[in-house]
């Protein structure tokens, strides 16, 4: 393994990360915080606690998913289609790395920086609402095993765009209403028993649930069922991103 050749990579991708605080960091806190003062505040004075959880602390953890989601896949899926807009990934392909370090560069930087942001969205909403993590241990696991996850999803689609309006078809169009609709802001408990089943084949749901049991203890679904889907999406990203790389799809041409 050729660290120094990850490490350069990586080091490159935080770099430019930084030089766009406003748009990485700024803008997604800001955005988390009009979400607490519209549903904190509009829907919480109607909706005062969900399962013994008061509506503030609930969505909390939605909204980390929220962020977590839309930012990993898109950190990763810019940060491997910009090459490839410019022409340099023919460059980074002949060069003396290989595929496995490649991804670790690309995923690892896109997945430390989701992560970094959803722990300072985690420490902002520490302001608006009283908040208690029950299993920090399994609150961190949830955090970078989803952040990886994603992350290699974003990569998937970084290689499979071919313009940059494809690079936000699936955040914008299937991923931000699959968190909408996976519990972000409600407990699917809550919902009739016909829409509970439907919203069981979002893979989202089991995402935020496992997420929402490690600060209070009280989840949707099983927490290990949540563990078990989060593993298998990982499991199919690697091996998708597997297959890329060896059949050189949209690589080569």
């Amino acid at each position: 393994m050729n660290w120094r050749a990850v490490w350069a990579i990586y080091r490159v991708e935080m770099a430019r990360a930084f030089r766009t605080v406003l748009q990485s960091i700024v803008s997604p806190v800001i955005s988390t915080s009009l979400y607490f003062v519209v549903f904190g505040s509009a829907i919480g004075s109607r909706i005062t606690e969900i399962d013994g959880i008061s509506y503030g602390a609930f969505i909390v953890p939605g909204l980390i998913m929220l962020s977590l989601l839309t930012q990993s896949i898109s950190n990763a899926s810019f940060a491997i289609y910009f090459p490839k807009f410019v022409g340099s990934i023919y460059e980074l392909l002949s060069a003396p790395v290989s595929y496995l370090e490649i991804v670790i560069a690309y995923v690892g930087g896109a997945a430390t920086k989701s992560i970094i942001l959803g722990l300072i969205i985690l420490a902002t909403a520490s302001l608006f609402v009283p908040l208690h993590i029950q299993h920090p241990f399994w609150m961190l696991a949830f955090l970078v095993l989803t952040a990886v996850t994603f992350s290699l999803f974003g990569f998937i689609i970084g290689i499979w765009a071919k313009s940059f309006e494809q690079l936000q078809l699936v955040p914008l169009l299937i991923i931000t209403p699959l968190t909408f609709l996976g519990g972000s802001f409600y407990s699917i408990n809550m919902l009739p028993e016909v829409w509970r089943t439907v919203t069981l084949f979002n893979p989202v749901v089991y995402l935020i649930s496992g997420f929402r049991w490690s600060f209070y203890g009280k989840s949707d679904v099983s927490v290990g069922v949540s563990l078990g889907m989060t593993v298998a999406f990982l499991a199919i990203c690697i091996a998708i991103v597997a297959w890329i790389f060896r059949t050189g799809y949209r690589l080569r041409n």
